[in-house]
């Protein structure tokens, strides 16, 4: 058995406003699948693809409180190219965002909901990812996680040291799973999380199940009788078991 990543989570106040905004910023479009929930999507993309991360807003009546814990990394061709995108994605509404980055190459921005994400400087690494270069989640332990994230997912392991692990698709494409070491701690539930799904055929109880054997823990996030599961990972990072497909 297995499972893989297949979308982004996001919570929003407004999940059709922030909705518009991350498909401006990816050039996706957008549909919905119920009231509350705006889906973004890569046009010519059937679901899933393991070329690129699916993303879906979903309505809560929680502000943002804090620095997020996982966010999303966009790639930049060229400097110039690098240069226009920030200017293209302020002009829709992002805002500079100082997590004590200091003076570095990238690019730190917020939505228009706070939530921090980055433009880098081109890097040969993300040269094929489209254009979601990262999905990136602070922890406390990258090895742990990339031991974690390496079994739970048909992912490959890409790079493992004390500071960062990276993880990508079976098939080498699509963006990046990055673990980077943080020395802040998880105060509350996150606003972005990652949603994996079980191949076709495969039986769902059976993957949770071995997923708990792996160090997940089930979570009450008041979902109720939903035909996902939210667990969370060794860390608290909360992330749902969809239905396979």
């Amino acid at each position: 058995m297995a499972t893989r990543l297949v979308q982004i989570a996001m919570n929003a106040r407004d999940d059709s406003a922030l909705g518009g905004f991350w498909a401006e910023v990816l050039g996706w479009g957008v549909s919905s699948e119920g009231p509350g929930v705006t889906n973004i999507e890569p046009a010519g993309l059937g679901y899933p693809d393991p070329t690129a991360l699916f993303l879906d807003v979903l309505r809560v009546p929680e502000p943002k409180t804090v620095k997020n814990r996982v966010h999303i990394d966009l790639a930049s061709t060229s400097d110039a190219h690098q240069a226009e995108l920030v200017a293209r994605l302020k002009g829709l509404g992002a805002k500079p965002a100082d997590v004590g980055q200091g003076d570095v190459p990238w690019t730190v921005l917020a939505d228009p909901e706070g939530n921090e994400f980055c433009v880098l400087e081109p890097r040969e690494i993300y040269r094929d990812t489209g254009p979601v270069a990262a999905v990136v989640v602070d922890c406390v332990d990258p090895r742990a996680m990339a031991r974690f994230w390496g079994e739970a997912m048909d992912w490959t392991v890409h790079e493992v040291t004390d500071d960062r692990a990276a993880l990508r698709s079976a098939q080498g494409v699509g963006p990046y799973l990055e673990f980077l070491r943080s020395p802040d701690a998880k105060t509350v539930k996150n606003r972005i999380h990652l949603d994996l799904r079980p191949y076709a055929g495969d039986d769902h109880e059976a993957e949770v199940a071995r997923l708990r054997t792996l160090g997940a823990v089930d979570v009450d996030l008041g979902q109720g009788d939903v035909p996902w599961t939210v667990l969370a990972d060794p860390e608290g990072n909360e992330f749902c078991v969809l239905t396979p497909r």
